[in-house]
């Protein structure tokens, strides 16, 4: 019994840990948080800490693939299923609206930015999370694209460059403002609905099929 509990204890570390290196990394950046804070806040020994990932930088990778999976992975079947619509304009619709909810979120955008003040000292670091957060949604948008324009239900004969015009008429400018202004007054102020339905109107005038 104790031993099958050993796996579940050290999973519940694992993530406590994550939880504390998160907030320290994102309040105090990666020069300014140190493993003895990050045990303190987490509440276990520094041994534990270097135990579960070996060094501050490994810390942050692992925090980066936890908080981008969370996200990432449940936008994407998302984006699976709008590739089995017939109703493209809702269906578009109702998943810009989760874009910009998803990327809007305040954690995620936190992170963000302490990736990109982070990209001199750690270039990997932000090349991972550039191949793994944008790059990879833009992939499974386009793969959806290129179904739908199989099936005739969107014009899209560059699939990858029907993925570009999409994210950023979704997220472009909201992102960019995120970034300067943090994403709670963002998303505050911001008719999502609105912006979401203007938006797919735009990409349709572009990739609504011709009729015939």
């Amino acid at each position: 019994m104790e031993q099958a509990s050993r796996p579940i204890r050290s999973a519940h570390k694992r993530q406590t840990i994550l939880e504390a290196g998160r907030q320290l990394f994102l309040r105090h950046g990666y020069g300014g948080t140190s493993m003895d804070q990050v045990a303190a806040s987490a509440e276990v020994s520094k041994q534990t800490v270097y135990k579960h990932f070996g060094e501050k930088r490994a810390l942050l990778f692992a925090i980066v693939a936890h908080e981008m999976e969370s996200v990432v992975a449940v936008f994407g079947r998302r984006v699976g299923q709008l590739a089995e619509t017939d109703d493209i304009e809702a269906g578009l619709t109702a998943l810009a609206m989760q874009y910009l909810r998803a990327v809007l979120d305040d954690h995620l955008v936190q992170l963000r930015r302490l990736v990109i003040s982070e990209a001199h000292r750690l270039p990997e670091l932000a090349e991972f999370y550039y191949d793994n957060a944008p790059a990879r949604t833009l992939a499974t948008l386009a793969d959806a694209f290129a179904r739908l324009h199989d099936r005739g239900i969107l014009h899209a004969p560059e699939p990858a460059a029907a993925a570009e015009h999409f994210a950023f008429l979704v997220i472009g400018r909201p992102m960019d403002q995120a970034l300067f202004y943090g994403a709670a007054p963002v998303l505050a102020r911001l008719d999502v609905g609105a912006h979401a339905r203007a938006a797919v109107e735009v990409f349709l005038a572009a990739h609504r099929p011709e009729r015939r």
